[in-house]
C-alpha cells in the first residue's frame, strides 16, 4: 500500500479512475508538470488485490492511476479537466467495451481542497450541457492505493501494436495531444 506523498518536494498527488488504467497512464505521462504516473487499484475493500481479483468485481476497487505532479506547473483542476476530456464520465461502470465496477469513473481526493475542486468542476461541467447525460463520476476520500503488477506499467509504450493499444489507447492519446497541445511535455 502506498500513502499519498503530498508536500514532499513541493509535489502533490491525484488518484483518478476512468476506465482502463492503461489509457489514463498513457495520457498523463505526457502532461507537463506530471512527475510520475503509476497504474493501480483503489476505492475498494480488499487489501493487496491482484488484477485478476479486481477483474471479478468483488474487491470494490477501480483501476486507477496515481499521479504525482508539480502544482506550480499544472493545477489539480487542470488535471481534472484533462481527466474529464479523455473519458466518458456519464457511463456507469463502463468505458466503451470495458464493463464492470473496476472501470467506473472515480476521483479519490487527498484533501478537502481536492474534493471541493472536483465537486465544483463536476457541477460546472453538468451545467455546461457538454454531455447529454449527467456525470456519474464518484468523488470519494482516498484511503489506499495498491500499485498494479509490473506488466501493467508503461503498457501502451511497451505494446503499441497490441490491438487494444492501437484501437483504443492510441486514438485517445492522439485526441489528447490535439486538444491539450499546450500541456504536453517538451
Amino acid at each position: 500500500m502506498t500513502e499519498a506523498k503530498r508536500g514532499r518536494n513541493g509535489l502533490d498527488v491525484a488518484t483518478l479512475g476512468g476506465g482502463c488504467f492503461w489509457c489514463l497512464e498513457a495520457v498523463f505521462k505526457e502532461v507537463e508538470g506530471v512527475e510520475q504516473v503509476v497504474p493501480g487499484y483503489s476505492g475498494g475493500h480488499v487489501p493487496h488485490p491482484t488484477y485478476e481479483r479486481v477483474c471479478t468485481g468483488d474487491t470494490g476497487h477501480a483501476e486507477v492511476v496515481q499521479i504525482t505532479f508539480d502544482p506550480e506547473i499544472i493545477s489539480y483542476r487542470e488535471l481534472l479537466e484533462i481527466f474529464f476530456a479523455i473519458h466518458d464520465p456519464t457511463t456507469l461502470n463502463r468505458q466503451g467495451a470495458d464493463v464492470g465496477t473496476q472501470y467506473r469513473s472515480i476521483i479519490l481526493y487527498h484533501s478537502p481542497e481536492q474534493r471541493e475542486t472536483a465537486v465544483r468542476l463536476i457541477e460546472e461541467l453538468d451545467a455546461s450541457g457538454l454531455w447529454e447525460d449527467p456525470i456519474v463520476t464518484q468523488v470519494e476520500p482516498f484511503s489506499a492505493f495498491y500499485p498494479a503488477e509490473e506488466y501493467h506499467r508503461d503498457y501502451f509504450a511497451r505494446n503499441p501494436n497490441q490491438p487494444y493499444c492501437s484501437l483504443v489507447i492510441a486514438p485517445k492519446v492522439r485526441s489528447f495531444r490535439q486538444k491539450f497541445a499546450g500541456r504536453l511535455k517538451a
